[in-house]
């Protein structure tokens, strides 16, 4: 198998240079790295979501969501409430620092989508999205299917 050509390969190569192109721009800056970005950014998209939920969204294990979200709280980005009833469940979300945080990280990433974006043209850029749109829906599909 040629790696090159072979397109879960492509697309996480490609996955990860522009995660690594948005990174550089929060960073340093603001010391979180990658995984602690994509909890901030579910949780500014949201008021309060579990780790589980999070989790479906960010594609981290449980190992990681539970050292970048302990990462979040002791920097007081993120606050986690227990649930009254069920002390084992609780939600997370932003404190507000998190979502200062988040309302200032936020235009620089659309910035830099922007910029990769150049790289196509409007046309592209709409098949691109459907494209994008069909191999998600393909691929939650295979993922239910059995191994031949």
């Amino acid at each position: 198998m040629e790696l090159a050509h072979f397109l879960p390969y492509r697309l996480s190569v490609l996955t990860h240079n522009i995660s690594q192109s948005i990174a550089v721009i929060y960073s340093s800056r603001f010391d979180i790295g990658i995984q602690e970005w994509r909890i901030i950014a579910n949780l500014g998209n949201k008021k309060f979501l579990s780790a589980n939920e999070i989790g479906e969204h960010v594609n981290l294990d449980k190992v990681q969501m539970s050292r970048a979200i302990s990462k979040l709280m002791k920097k007081g980005l993120v606050k986690r409430t227990l649930d009254k009833i069920d002390k084992r469940k609780s939600s997370l979300r932003l404190s507000a620092k998190g979502l200062r945080l988040y309302e200032e990280i936020v235009p620089m990433a659309l910035q830099r989508e922007k910029q990769l974006l150049t790289a196509l043209s409007r046309d592209e850029q709409l098949q691109f999205e459907t494209i994008l749109c069909k191999l998600e829906c393909k691929a939650l599909e295979l993922n239910s299917l059995p191994l031949e």
